[in-house]
């Protein structure tokens, strides 16, 4: 199995094709643009307005734009992996890599350390960024559960970024992917966590974003319980992922 373990080349050559591909590339700055810029704006619009303006739990509402930034991280992952399929780059892939497990572990890795990387920064700049807007109701790093929350945040991007990209390993279409992890992250999941508070704790967005809050929300997920569900959902998609790239023709 160590034959199959990513090497420094193979790294390489992944990163070169993330960096060289303008939608790729972009979609992971707009993780960290889209989430700070907004949470910002946010925060200086009405932020001031009243106690509980954001949210009834401050700390969750600190993070209230990751709601959009999460689609650029899915729209990351997706582009990332349906780019081999495109004009025939898996072949190529595969005559410079034959080693189907190989490559797919180094693609996986490199999406997985550029997630983490602006996931983290995103995390703080969107809680410091926001929080310099809220006046007398502002929170300050140190306060309970607020360096967790910026940890979470990076994981969490983390998470979702590595659950797209194994959907799209398995679907092959990134298209296919946005459009149904975007609409679920978005309205299913708060419908389902609406209607049926068991069942939607589970939902990898819902459980992933348990380590934002302050307290539990009512459920039998703490912040780091959820977090693990949510890599579970991960985990299950880039396993998924490697089988259908080892089995399929390019």
């Amino acid at each position: 199995m160590s034959t199959a373990l990513p090497t420094r080349p193979v790294l390489h050559s992944e990163w070169i094709k993330i960096r060289s591909l303008r939608g790729t590339f972009g979609s992971l700055v707009a993780v960290l643009v889209v989430t700070v810029g907004i949470q910002t704006l946010t925060a200086w619009a009405i932020g001031t307005a009243e106690e509980g303006a954001l949210g009834d739990d401050p700390l969750f509402a600190s993070y209230y734009a990751l709601n959009f930034g999460q689609i650029a991280a899915i729209a990351f992952g997706a582009n990332a992996f349906s780019a081999e399929f495109h004009n025939g780059g898996l072949r190529t892939t595969f005559a410079a890599v034959p080693n189907r497990t190989r490559f797919y572990l180094s693609k996986m890795a490199v999406l997985a350390v550029l997630a983490l990387l602006v996931g983290q920064v995103t995390g703080l700049l969107t809680f410091v960024g926001g929080q310099a807007f809220m006046g007398q109701y502002a929170m300050k790093l140190g306060d309970p559960g607020t360096v967790r929350s910026v940890v979470g945040c990076g994981l969490y991007l983390t998470v979702i970024t590595l659950f797209s990209a194994g959907l799209t390993a398995i679907l092959r279409s990134g298209v296919a992917v946005i459009s149904i992890l975007g609409p679920f992250v978005l309205l299913v999941s708060f419908v389902i966590s609406g209607v049926t508070s068991g069942i939607g704790q589970f939902m990898p967005d819902k459980a992933g974003q348990m380590v934002l809050r302050s307290e539990s929300i009512g459920g039998v997920l703490g912040p780091w319980t959820g977090m693990g569900v949510a890599m579970l959902w991960a985990a299950a998609a880039v396993i998924g992922g490697l089988i259908a790239v080892r089995r399929r023709d390019a």
